[in-house]
Formats: C-alpha cells, structure tokens, sequence
C-alpha cells in the first residue's frame, strides 16, 4: 500500500498553533483535536525534518534554536500560501495582518494621521505596529516593511524611497535664556547636547564653519532611545537636539522649539526608505497595498 502523502502546510499550521498558544493543550483546543495528536504531530514533524523543535516538560515549553527558525519560516509560508489563495479567488483584494516596524518619530508625525485612511481603503488588512530606531532583523522579527532612515546597506532589502528631510538643531526658549542661543562651534561645547543610546551612522552632529567640515560629538547626561523621546526631553528645556526636520515643524511653527547655528548647518539631508525582504518578487498583496499607499501619502520632506 502506497505511504500516504505528507500535509506539510498541515503540519505547519499545527506547528505555529503551539508556538502561537504557548504550548500543546492550547493549540488542541483552539484546534478542536486533543492534546495527544497535537504531541503526536510535532513529533512526527520533528521525526522528518530530523530536528528537535521543542523542549518539553511538565511546566515549561520552550522553543529550541532549529524550532526558532522553522516558526519564522512557517509563518512566512503560511501567509503566502493564504495570501495567493485569496489572490486567486477574491482579486487580489489585501487581506491579512502586517507587521510594521517603524520609528516612534515616524509613527507619530507621519503614521499616525494616515493611517486611518489605510485601514478604511483596505478594510480586511490589520496592522501590527512596532517602534523602534534601531536596526531590526526583518526575518528574525517576523517584520513585512520597516520605515529606516539613513543609508542602506543590505542587499537582500529591496527599498522604496520615501523621501528626504533636512536636520536642525533646536532648543526650548526657555533653555535658551538660562545657558545662551550658541552662535559658534565652539559654543556648542558649553551646552548639553543630547544624543541618542545607540551608535548611528553619522555619530555626532555635522557643522560647517570656515568652509571647514566638522562632527561635533553630542555629550549629556540624558540619552535616549528614539528621536521622539529627544524632542520631548528638547521640549523640557534638557538641552539642545539634532532632529528631522519634519518631527520640529510645528513645534518650531508655535515658538516651542527654537533652530539654533542654522549659519552652520551643512544641509546634510536624511533619507526615508520603506523595505522588505526579497529581490524585486512577487509580494503579498497586504504588502504591496501598504508600500504603495506609503508611496503616495507617507513621504517625509
């Protein structure tokens, strides 16, 4: 009698239910099957792949490495192989969830007022929205597009440009009255300068004195995780701050924010980019539905 046919996408599904819940009773009863053939399952799956993909024991269920990367994997699949299936049937409609990785500074200036016309375009398209300014692993995050700033440099992220904004270094009025408005590279040594928690590309703050190009290095005692956390803290009157511009516009527009050594400002401009993984592929529809709205309202300037 010929072996039956292995369900590898069934397997899967099971696979990511148990990662999913937590563990093998709570992917059985959101799978209507019992605990034992969910055990048995993933035993099997393991068998054939010739990997162990979970610790088990009476209290604590835990992941091993190869189960890590087999997840992430699945999960991909899995998506793709619902999004071609609804691709195939319903036109193409974006249907999904999509993880989006993007800076507290974009998500609050740009994200957040459009938004809402991308979830009433596109109304059986979820978003799941992380902040972060550092650099994340698309893959090992589960990400579909992230929003970075600066230049690229992997070659497997395939970028659309979002485009550009310029930098200025603000300070609260306030701040301003108590330690001086810094006129010189120089003086920018007597003032807090406050800086991120994490090495960037361009680690300091450009200046263009006498034709002469130079970085000052921002010091203080208060860094940050994110650029929004600085403009608030620049807002408290902690110190002066090198931001995008599109993030201090209305601050500076309503006297909260003051540009200072503007005669030094080398013009330097910051990129915006949406990425994915991938080489110019085809892409689940949700993804490229969000790309190109992004393209079209979420430009920086």
């Amino acid at each position: 009698m010929a072996r039956a046919e292995t369900n590898r996408s069934g397997e899967m599904e099971v696979f990511v239910q148990v990662v999913e819940h937590g563990g093998f009773s709570a992917a059985a009863r959101a799978g209507r099957m019992t605990p034992s053939a969910v055990s048995k399952l993933v035993a099997r799956l393991e068998s054939r792949l010739g990997a162990r993909l979970v610790n088990r024991s009476t209290r604590a269920f835990q992941l091993t490495p190869e189960g890590c990367g087999f997840y992430e994997r699945a999960t991909r699949i899995l998506a793709d192989i619902a999004d071609a299936e609804r691709s195939a049937g319903a036109g193409e409609h974006p249907v999904g969830r999509i993880r989006l990785n993007t800076s507290a500074s974009y998500a609050a200036h740009i994200l957040a007022g459009i938004l809402p016309d991308f979830l009433e375009r596109y109304p059986q398209v979820a978003v799941d929205l992380m902040q972060t300014d550092r650099v994340v692993d698309l893959l090992s995050e589960r990400t579909d597009v992230a929003i970075r700033a600066g230049p690229l440099k992997n070659s497997r992220l395939v970028a659309r440009k979002l485009g550009e904004t310029a930098m200025v270094i603000v300070g609260a009025p306030g701040y301003l009255d108590r330690f001086g408005i810094p006129a010189t590279r120089e003086d920018l040594d007597r003032h807090t300068r406050l800086s991120f928690g994490y090495a960037r590309a361009i680690d300091g703050w450009p200046v263009t004195e006498a034709g002469a190009r130079t970085v000052v290095a921002p010091v203080g005692r208060v860094q940050a995780s994110d650029g929004e956390a600085l403009r608030h803290l620049a807002l408290g009157g902690n110190g002066l701050a090198r931001l995008a511009a599109f993030t201090v516009q209305a601050d500076i527009a309503a006297g909260r924010l003051v540009p200072v050594l503007e005669r030094l400002n080398p013009g330097d401009r910051e990129a915006f980019h949406a990425i994915h993984l991938g080489q110019g592929g085809p892409l689940p529809s949700r993804v490229r539905a969000l790309l190109d709205f992004l393209a079209e309202r979420g430009r920086v300037s």
